[in-house]
């Protein structure tokens, strides 16, 4: 199933969309029976973060378009601003 990005950004006014974005790091590691990447993108010091139940190929290096949304994430007692990730394609 496709989605557009588009029809996500007009259901959705808290999501972003940002095309061709450098991946300089891609981390997965098991959380349960999920795997959680975490992509670091250039010109960008927030990670972007996203669930799946298997492992990609690494997209270090990759230009990829990205649909997302910012949250807080609480870590020892510390707010961290993560973006969540709705959809993520190689471009």
């Amino acid at each position: 199933m496709q989605s557009d990005p588009k029809k996500l950004l007009a259901k959705n006014k808290n999501l972003n969309h940002t095309e061709l974005m450098k991946v300089i790091s891609h981390v997965q590691r098991e959380q349960g029976e999920w795997i959680l990447h975490t992509v670091m993108m250039e010109g960008c010091d927030v990670p972007f973060k996203f669930k799946r139940q298997g492992h990609y190929q690494s997209l270090k290096g990759a230009r990829v378009n990205v649909t997302y949304y910012p949250e807080q994430e609480t870590v020892a007692g510390m707010a961290f601003e993560v973006m969540k990730v709705v959809r993520i394609k190689i471009g």
